[in-house]
């Protein structure tokens, strides 16, 4: 893999078209799909010169988990769309490269069989209004070993993708299914988005389990300061793109929110993240660390589990090499004076 255009491509050419405008498409006129990655293209980095880093190192904890890098890959939902091998393809290939997953609540596998694997997973969760269910929801993942649950908090109401509207796309084909929306007698749930929510969901959750708590798609620096007195990590987000069209990109968010929480709990992004040189520059700007969405997606359409494995490993080895040319020994290093 010389770049991450090239298995872009590739998926374009193996997915039917539908598939591939549900996973490339955005809300609305994509003006945030666009602004992510133009975000990154706005940034420059100031590197550092003769800083000795002959041995860099690019492990980290998060959450109590040690990871091989400081990336994690976003939920993404209906991996059997791209690949047979589905989401369980996509967890072997990060339990491989020592990276943490986010199983979607929409996969299209059931995340015992994920779990299986042995990757590192977290669950993300759409608060639902059934509390019986959202219960049986937590549980369920707790007990498949899930070490993290990932609340998203920007849904009152699904996002209007006029791509998906345009090709008829609501609903996955027959024989595929949310395999994590069967309640405890397996019957085939809905995802119900709630625009009642407040930020008791949080606590409410609190009460369900001991797992810590990521909220997802924080982007005001008001909303991240009560976060980090409830949560035990942030997830700066914008849904790629796929709620609000003409929301911040992540990466202009991250700054403020990082001042904002003032280091009591550590602030992820994801969004626009294509290259190492993206990690770099997130990470300097105060990130612990980085997920990247479609890019797995595309690595999975056009090369199976071991496409995803080869991802992971370009992204390491880019990061890496960005890592000593801007002068730093490992992720920790990076300060937000190294980004113009």
């Amino acid at each position: 893999m010389r770049t991450l255009t090239e298995p872009a491509a590739r998926a374009k050419t193996n997915l039917d078209p539908a598939h591939w405008d549900f996973f490339a498409g955005g809300a609305g006129e994509e003006r945030t799909v666009r602004g992510n990655e133009d975000a990154f293209a706005g940034r420059r980095i100031v590197p550092r010169v003769l800083r000795g880093v002959g041995r860099r190192d690019l492990r980290t904890t998060l959450l109590g988990t040690g990871l091989s890098m400081p990336l994690l890959l976003s939920p993404t939902a209906f991996h059997l769309l791209a690949h047979p091998s589905g989401e369980v393809g996509t967890a072997g290939a990060a339990a491989a490269e020592g990276v943490v997953m986010v199983v979607s609540m929409a996969a299209t596998q059931p995340i015992e069989q994920i779990a299986a694997t042995g990757a590192p997973l977290w669950f993300q969760l759409y608060p639902q209004p059934d509390a019986g269910f959202e219960r049986h929801l937590v549980e369920r993942a707790a007990k498949a070993g899930c070490r993290a649950l990932v609340v998203t908090a920007d849904s009152p109401v699904f996002g209007r993708r006029e791509r998906d509207l345009r090709n008829g796309f609501t609903d996955l084909p027959p024989g595929l299914a949310c395999e994590n929306m069967r309640d405890a007698a397996g019957r085939r749930r809905d995802i119900a988005m709630d625009p009642t929510l407040t930020w008791s969901v949080v606590d409410r959750l609190r009460g369900l389990t001991d797992l810590p708590i990521v909220v997802k798609g924080v982007l005001h620096p008001a909303d991240a300061r009560i976060a980090a007195g409830r949560a035990d990590a942030i997830l700066v987000s914008n849904h790629g793109g796929r709620q609000l069209d003409g929301a911040i990109a992540t990466l202009d968010a991250l700054g403020p929110i990082v001042a904002a929480v003032e280091g009591r709990i550590p602030v992820l992004m994801d969004g626009g993240v294509r290259r190492g040189t993206d990690i770099l520059v997130a990470l300097a700007l105060g990130a612990t660390a980085v997920g990247i969405g479609r890019p797995v997606i595309w690595a999975l359409a056009a090369g199976g589990p071991p496409g995803v494995r080869e991802l992971l490993a370009h992204l390491r080895s880019d990061l890496d090499h960005a890592l000593a040319l801007a002068g730093a020994k490992r992720p920790a290093d990076l300060t937000a004076d190294l980004i113009a």
